[in-house]
């Protein structure tokens, strides 16, 4: 595994909370038109198909990587606009996959994505173009992503054309993760990210019975949210079950392939606790990066306009594939606004 400057702020983005919020200030901003749109058919008989948007550089030097977005998000997320330069910049071709149901994707698909669809992850990598995964490529899941991708990966072993992934502020734990939402300094977060799930759930293309709609509306918090409408609906006895059966920890000694997990202990979303006490086992495939500062999906540091976790990652990359470490080009980090 590698190592690498530790994350150090950017002024004044000092606090957790500052840092997960610091997009939001930054105002929105449109990402271009992706060179390519893929409909890949997710292959479990409901007929759901996912939305891929695929961009490559002038001259592709390296592995394609595929960027698994969070809750509420889709491929034009802040955060997934900053990868997708960053990368394309490093010379990688970029696959951004809208997970089941979400954004443009929303009409392709009757069903939703929740934290345990590494099923839709393994059907959209199978579905790529064969030039896109002939020499293997990397991925990156952003928060409620990064814990499907880092499921895919225990599920998987090293039996997947993916030759390494990074987590960023992945919930690893979602039972720790509902109940730290319903804090009460997390109010604001917690119906920001509330009012964005009914939204996206309630999309015309989705197929809800009358019943599961009005408990998407009624929904009082996460947990009622995901114990009457993802657990129902995913096939789970309740929310405890759903978080139980599709929590990332539970796979980590099982991954097979270079992976790194990077969390910051500051992060007012995702509990730190989570990551303690070796849950990767012993497993040497795994490496856990845990600054202590950076908030959620965050890490504007002061390295430049390039968030930190992008930096890490690329030298991680590098690392795995028997690349010098170079340092990133600067990319369009600090015009990244708002997204989920």
């Amino acid at each position: 595994m590698t190592s690498y400057p530790p994350f150090k702020p950017r002024f004044p983005w000092v606090t957790g909370d500052l840092q997960t919020v610091r997009n939001f200030f930054a105002g929105p901003r449109r990402g271009p038109a992706p060179q390519e749109v893929l409909t890949v058919d997710l292959g479990d008989g409901t007929g759901d198909r996912c939305r891929v948007a695929v961009d490559r550089p002038g001259n592709a030097t390296r592995r394609p990587i595929l960027l698994i977005h969070g809750l509420t998000g889709c491929e034009g997320s802040a955060y997934m606009l900053q990868a997708m330069e960053h990368f394309l910049a490093e010379g990688r071709p970029v696959i951004r996959m809208n997970q089941r149901g979400a954004g443009p994707g929303a009409p392709l698909a009757g069903q939703h994505y929740h934290a345990g669809r590494s099923r839709d992850i393994a059907a959209v990598i199978a579905g790529l173009p064969a030039d896109l995964t002939a020499d293997g490529l990397v991925a990156m899941g952003f928060s409620l992503g990064g814990n499907a991708l880092l499921k895919y990966m225990g599920e998987q072993g090293r039996d997947t054309p993916v030759m390494a992934a990074v987590s960023i502020s992945a919930p690893i734990d979602l039972s720790l993760t509902s109940k730290r939402f319903r804090d009460p300094r997390n109010r604001i977060y917690h119906k920001y990210l509330l009012d964005r799930m009914r939204a996206e759930t309630l999309h015309p293309a989705a197929q809800l019975t009358a019943e599961q709609a009005r408990a998407v509306r009624e929904a009082k918090d996460i947990f009622d949210y995901d114990d009457r409408v993802v657990a129902p609906r995913g096939g789970f006895a309740g929310a405890e079950d759903y978080y139980a059966r599709n929590m990332a920890r539970r796979f980590l000694p099982a991954i097979g392939r270079p992976t790194l997990l990077i969390h910051a202990q500051d992060d007012p979303w995702i509990p730190y606790e989570a990551y303690r006490g070796n849950p990767q086992n012993g497993n040497n495939s795994v490496d856990i990066d845990l600054p202590e500062g950076g908030g959620h999906v965050g890490f504007h540091g002061v390295t430049g306009k390039v968030p930190w976790h992008l930096l890490r990652s690329t030298a991680f990359f590098d690392a795995v594939e028997g690349r010098p470490v170079e340092r990133a080009k600067p990319g369009l980090g600090d015009q990244v606004g708002a997204g989920g």
